[in-house]
């Protein structure tokens, strides 16, 4: 079974520290899915508020594949919660021209631990019933968030961060309990949009508090004739508890080199030991401060 899913956000906008070539243009979009089609890549992952994506997939087409987008934050105040996310939800579908969705997640999921949190997980299970999601569930940034809501609800399926440097899925155990608990595990990051992958003398001076980690990580490359990209997913795929790994490309030819490496190193058991749980790193939500 193949493991990896595709990421969408290049296809809304400019995405990732290490994008050179910006939104990915239609035509570009088009040659990727088809080449995941042909290499039995089924999930594509996106949201509404990836600019452009959901547009753009349902202009290339995506019969046959397994869906996942994301709710953006619920607008406050919001009169008729139900009304308003069937309604979001609805609009999604017609913008990727399909008439179910595999999975819809939070992307604002703190959200359930407000006001409206009895109102939207009622909302979301309405969609199941209605036959218009399969699975329901949320996007997270971390795992304190999955403790807190973890404790209102079970979920369907997940979406977290999880690489080299972020370990926190495993160290904190909840890879395990969510795998136990049958929630489906997608992984998002494996990259660090994009950090791990550039050239010890390309990355930022303001990553320079982290120097260690980095040389360490080149090093480790050089002595096991490996490139980023096979020594990251290599990793991921590791853990066997992960369903699917998302990641995002540029270009067929990028994506094929990742799934090139994906068979060649698939056995893979030693791993650098770069893990990091400082969050001004691992959490690209703070890199603008740094």
């Amino acid at each position: 079974m193949m493991r990896l899913a595709l990421g969408t956000a290049q296809f809304g906008f400019s995405y990732g520290v290490a994008n050179t070539n910006g939104q990915v243009p239609q035509e570009s979009a088009r040659e990727i899915v088809e080449y995941c089609k042909s290499v039995g890549i089924v999930t594509l992952d996106t949201a509404i508020g990836y600019g452009e994506s959901e547009l753009c997939l349902g202009e290339v087409g995506v019969a046959g594949f397994d869906v996942v987008t994301k709710l953006p934050s619920i607008p406050e105040p919001c009169a008729d919660i139900e009304a308003w996310i069937i309604r979001e939800v609805c609009a999604s579908m017609s913008r990727l021209h399909v008439e179910s969705l595999y999975g819809l997640m939070l992307h604002r999921p703190e959200q359930l631990l407000g006001r409206y949190g009895k109102e939207i997980l009622r909302s979301l299970h309405r969609l199941k019933d209605l036959g218009l999601v399969k699975k329901v569930g949320i996007s997270v940034y971390s795992p304190e968030q999955i403790d807190a809501i973890f404790a209102l609800h079970d979920f369907d399926i997940i979406q977290v961060p999880f690489n080299l440097l972020d370990r926190r899925l495993v160290t904190t155990g909840w890879l395990n309990k969510l795998s136990t608990n049958g929630v489906e595990v997608h992984t998002r990051s494996s990259f660090l949009q994009g950090l791990l992958l550039m050239p010890r003398d390309k990355i930022p001076n303001k990553f320079k508090a982290w120097d260690f980690l980095w040389d360490s990580w080149h090093c480790w490359l050089i002595q096991n004739s490996i490139s980023a990209i096979e020594g990251c997913l290599a990793y991921v795929l590791s853990h066997s508890e992960i369903d699917k790994v998302v990641i995002g490309v540029d270009t067929r030819d990028q994506l094929e080199g990742i799934i090139i490496s994906t068979s060649q190193h698939s056995k893979m058991t030693t791993f650098p030991d770069i893990s990091c749980s400082n969050t001004d790193l691992i959490n690209p939500t703070n890199w603008d401060v740094l």
